[in-house]
């Protein structure tokens, strides 16, 4: 870098210049570089630690290995010859809808075949495929057997915890980061744009979110560095300290700060070779005149742009003989913090990093425990239950105000408390996790139990905890939130809450609505006075290719078609025609109201553990879930069950398990 085209003339920091500017970006590329070529031997008891998993892991291979050995022989005798049958005319060599069986059928087991499985078995389970029109066609007992045998593909995929995902901050975990760290107001990040929703997180940094994050830097530096000729603040002097006399002792005395500052801010300790160049920003600033405070002003703000304070990294590279490690009890100690808060480790997590004491399972289970029953926990609602339940939009949802006059932006956020504090209330109490289908309490305030038609006296906008009496309330399925989340802006949807309970609750792959289908709205109104929604979604499906997908979401949806587009109870629409709330799950058990469709629900426990275990899984580790990964969730799923599903448990039994535990550094 040739420093004197970088800088030309004398500057404050306050005013830096487009150079200036520049030189930081160039500064964050420098501090990436030592991330990707930085290399160290994993420390010795680190080397231990994964010798004994390994060993403890290859417990139960004897038994996966006899697994592996049956799903072999189901693929060559039963999968190949079902998919060469009836699919892969269509899903071969110019797959249709991105569905590659070809592929799949040369690795079964493989992470990319997965999904194409999955979709698979998702289309045949409702007839949706092969085609009515196609020839051969397979019989219902046909379908049932391939839906089985791809439930035993799982065993043919490599042992191993997935790919590793080094995942950025989220909007929401870099606002929370810089407050714990330097006591700014969270609100300094609500310039960055609003993240994508998905399972997990975003791993990359587009050119417009580079802008805001140094822009930032520069707000958070001028917060906290007092102006020159003031007293410096309590932040700057806990960062700085006190500065020696200019020489050498200065230089040593920045190389420390640097330490302390990288040490927060990447949560691990920083490389050698890291504090070099954190040393050498501030001897630039230092050759071009800039005080000691705005050179160490300038070092700071390299630390705040670079990736290892924007990304969750690893302490150091591995030098193993393993291809599957531990992973570092620093970034174990941040997976952990910003899965349950949101927010960077504290001090107690950091010293048990610093010990190198995470890897010890019972050390990890009693700080998620203790995380989980502190007030910032609600962060786990705020980024994975609200994602869950698919309210995290409820908020900007927009719905007919002639219609929904009483639907404010003050109900709505009532809506998504309730919704939390239910959450947040079984996580603490460490209920079951089927108290989210059928409790018989909630959390209301003098809006919300108008919407719930409550006789008794609730008074104010404070939350509380209110027993109910009836019993198609209660949970989530019966919740405003839910109801109104898969509603319309004027009215129900009986195939959103279809495909709401299928895939949220019970984990129901539904495959995707085929091109060109009109919404109900849009289809031409004659024929249709005097018509139920039922009768006019029945109408809707005569298309062939809909019906099946529709035999399965629309009497689920219909079921609770009593609570109108924010939750209210009905017996009767607008027009007057009576309600038909009757219909059946995809195994054919019947219901007549929300209060048994809950019941029957309830009673699918595995399914419904199942489903959150997988979701929360997914969300810990920023990936969707492939191939072995079916196989840890199938032991955790033992393991719960010994403790009647309660909810830390399955929190914990994710926190401890080998997938959120290991990294593979090889292969």
């Amino acid at each position: 870098m040739q420093r004197c085209q970088l800088f030309q003339g004398k500057t404050k920091m306050r005013s830096m210049s487009r150079t200036i500017q520049s030189a930081i970006r160039i500064i964050a590329t420098l501090l990436a570089w030592t991330l990707l070529i930085g290399s160290v031997r994993v420390a010795d008891a680190q080397q231990n630690a994964a010798d004994s998993v390994a060993k403890s892991e290859t417990e139960s291979i004897p038994d996966e290995a006899a697994r592996r050995a049956d799903a072999e022989k189901t693929f060559k005798k039963n999968v190949s010859q079902f998919v060469n049958k009836y699919c892969v005319d269509c899903h071969g060599t110019r797959p249709e809808a991105g569905i590659n069986l070809r592929s799949a059928l040369n690795t079964p087991g493989a992470a990319s075949s997965a999904l194409h499985w999955k979709k698979s078995v998702a289309n045949v389970k409702v007839h949706d495929m092969p085609p009515h029109d196609a020839a051969p066609l397979p019989s219902d007992a046909e379908r049932q057997q391939f839906i089985q045998w791809i439930g035993k593909l799982k065993y043919l995929a490599p042992r191993d915890p997935g790919t590793f995902v080094i995942r950025r901050l989220n909007k929401v975990e870099y606002g929370n980061t810089l407050h714990d760290l330097y006591g700014v107001d969270t609100s300094i990040a609500s310039s960055l744009p609003d993240e994508v929703v998905g399972e997990g997180y975003l791993n990359s940094i587009s050119p417009l979110q580079s802008e805001r994050f140094l822009e930032i830097a520069n707000k958070v530096v001028g917060q906290v560095i007092a102006p020159e000729g003031k007293a410096p603040t309590a932040v700057q002097q806990r960062l700085f300290g006190t500065l020696p006399a200019e020489g050498t002792e200065l230089r040593q005395t920045a190389r420390n700060i640097a330490r302390s500052l990288a040490r927060d801010a990447y949560r691990r300790p920083p490389t050698e070779s890291e504090l070099d160049v954190l040393v050498e920003i501030f001897d630039l600033g230092q050759e071009h005149d800039l005080s000691e405070i705005d050179s160490l002003g300038l070092m700071w703000k390299a630390v705040l742009v670079s990736p290892q304070f924007l990304f969750i990294t690893p302490a150091a590279s591995v030098d193993s003989k393993e291809s599957i490690v531990p992973l570092d009890d620093y970034q174990l100690a941040s997976r952990l913090s910003y899965l349950l808060w949101s927010a960077p480790p504290d001090a107690e997590l950091s010293a048990l990093a610093d010990k190198g004491q995470l890897h010890n399972p019972e050390v990890l289970r009693k700080q998620a425990e203790r995380l989980l029953m502190h007030p910032r926990s609600r962060a786990l609602f705020d980024g994975f239950g609200a994602q869950w339940l698919g309210i995290g939009q409820l908020e900007q949802q927009t719905f007919d105000p002639e219609v929904f006059p009483q639907m404010t932006p003050a109900l709505s956020q009532s809506m998504v408390d309730e919704a939390r504090l239910l959450f947040q209330n079984i996580v603490q109490e460490n209920h079951t996790i089927f108290r989210f289908v059928d409790s018989d309490y909630t959390f209301l305030n003098a809006s919300l139990a108008k919407l719930y038609g409550l006789n008794q006296a609730i008074e104010g906008q404070q939350m509380r905890r209110v027993k109910l009496a009836n019993p198609n309330r209660g949970g989530i399925i019966g919740m405003p939130a839910t109801l109104a989340s898969t509603s319309f802006p004027n009215r129900t949807s009986p195939v959103r809450r279809g495909v709401w309970v299928l895939e949220q609750v019970l984990g129901e792959r539904v495959p995707p609505p085929p091109p060109n289908v009109p919404e109900l709205d849009d289809l031409k109104q004659e024929n249709l006075d005097g018509l139920t929604l039922r009768q006019q979604t029945e109408l809707h499906q005569s298309e062939p290719t809909c019906a099946n997908c529709h035999k399965v979401l629309d009497p689920i949806g219909f079921g609770l078609e009593n609570f109108d587009a924010i939750g209210r109870w009905r017996a009767t629409y607008d027009n007057g025609l009576a309600i038909d709330a009757t219909g059946q799950l995809p195994a054919g058990e019947r219901f007549a109201t929300p209060a048994e469709l809950k019941r029957l629900l309830a009673n699918r426990k595995a399914d419904i553990a199942r489903n959150l275990t997988e979701k929360l899984m997914a969300y810990a580790l920023g990936r969707q879930l492939e191939g072995y990964d079916e196989i840890v969730v199938d032991k955790l799923m033992l393991k719960m069950a010994e403790d009647d599903y309660r909810m830390r448990t399955m929190i914990t039994e994710v926190i401890t398990c080998y997938l959120f535990t290991h990294r593979k550094v090889k292969g």
